[in-house]
């Protein structure tokens, strides 16, 4: 019983700091924090959208691998084929020079500066589902 004890202890230790490290921000948290990182506040609107329909805002969401071996990564579930290498993968060439665990940070400034560069080479089609009329995000500010 004793052991029991002491093996469930340690899972808890284990897991504790992942569990710990995760982050869900609400839909004003983001866009304040997008702002104060340069993102232009005509934007948040969309950012906001692809936050919630991606991850619900979760700072450690991760996509099960698909049939390719491609896992997304992050609050704006950014891939492992052309952006980032997971560290189970070897390190190769990819746009935004980083490993995709730095997208599962509490700090989202890894995440927003890849998913800019995402949407500056293929527009917000890449995140399908934040089109049209959006919900305004002034009354955050």
């Amino acid at each position: 019983m004793r052991a029991l004890v002491v093996i469930c202890a340690l899972v808890v230790a284990c897991l504790a700091p992942d569990i710990l490290a995760s982050r869900i921000l609400d839909r004003c948290t983001l866009a304040r924090e997008m702002t104060q990182k340069g993102v232009p506040r005509d934007q948040l609107a969309h950012w906001a959208c692809i936050a919630e329909k991606q991850s619900n805002y979760h700072t450690y969401a991760v996509s099960p691998t698909n049939k390719d071996g491609i896992r997304s990564y992050g609050i704006f579930q950014i891939s492992n084929l052309d952006w980032c290498y997971s560290v189970d993968e070897t390190p190769r060439e990819v746009e935004c020079r980083t490993v995709c665990e730095a997208f599962l940070e509490d700090d989202i400034g890894m995440s927003v500066e890849c998913a800019r560069k995402i949407q500056e080479k293929q527009g917000w089609s890449a995140w399908p589902g934040c089109t049209g009329s959006l919900p305004p995000i002034d009354d955050c500010f």
